[in-house]
């Protein structure tokens, strides 16, 4: 499937392949400069030895739901191959592969989709949003595209339906997840106020279909850590 020119200034911005995925040295390079890796601290960030004496802190609401959605690992492009590895080896820039039952493994926007159906990611239990995020290449099709929107996920989101190729946007620390955590607003209530959290990340269209860009954090923080939303490409 044919990447728009949103995803493929995205792509270029990254600094990633959508064919080859990013090497082994350039993962390991970005992941030194980071200098963490891609993990989120959960609500209640107690050491592992009073963890194990208090067990009950398991299950704290906060704790359970975190719980729900830590991913363990994700299917990655490096060197050209596809590889499974453990969620936390992701950086930004890594090209991912989604599928039925994973839970999204980092902020990513959608690439591509597996034509016979549509993603369908459920954000609910991250950002609260009361209707899942989905991306469909018949849609495209129907409206004489090749390509798919740009759809932005989160880490955390449970895949639902269909499969996809996405890029990573953010990781760890940078991720919606970890600033809702830091500001305590997770787990999400029943429209909470986490859906405006979530809808920073907007699509400037031309025309029908034509994406003109990304809303990228490129300043290392998300939206939702005070950056203000303008709802525009840059």
């Amino acid at each position: 499937m044919k990447l728009s020119a949103a995803q493929t200034q995205l792509l270029e911005q990254l600094g990633s392949d959508a064919q080859r995925g990013l090497t082994t040295d350039q993962a390991a390079a970005r992941r030194e400069q980071a200098g963490s890796f891609n993990v989120v601290d959960p609500p209640i960030n107690c050491p592992s030895w009073i963890c194990c004496l208090l067990p009950c802190i398991k299950h704290i609401p906060s704790m359970k739901a975190f719980a729900q959605v830590k991913p363990e690992d994700a299917e990655v492009l490096r060197n050209g191959k596809w590889i499974r590895y453990e969620a936390s080896s992701l950086v930004k820039g890594d090209i991912i592969k989604l599928e039925e039952g994973d839970i999204v493994p980092a902020d990513c926007v959608v690439l591509t989709v597996d034509s016979e159906n549509d993603l369908v990611v459920d954000c609910r239990c991250v950002a609260g949003e009361d209707k899942p995020r989905s991306a469909s290449a018949a849609a495209a099709t129907t409206t004489g595209s090749t390509t798919v929107k740009p759809i932005q996920l989160f880490l955390g989101g449970h895949t639902a339906q269909g499969s996809a190729t996405a890029v990573v946007t953010a990781t760890g620390s940078n991720t919606l997840l970890a600033s809702l955590i830091r500001e305590n607003r997770f787990p999400p209530k029943d429209n909470g106020g986490m859906v405006a959290a979530a809808d920073n990340v907007q699509y400037a269209t031309v025309g029908a279909d034509e994406e003109v860009g990304i809303s990228l954090m490129g300043r290392e923080q998300h939206p939702s850590d005070g950056a203000p939303a303008t709802g525009e490409f840059r």
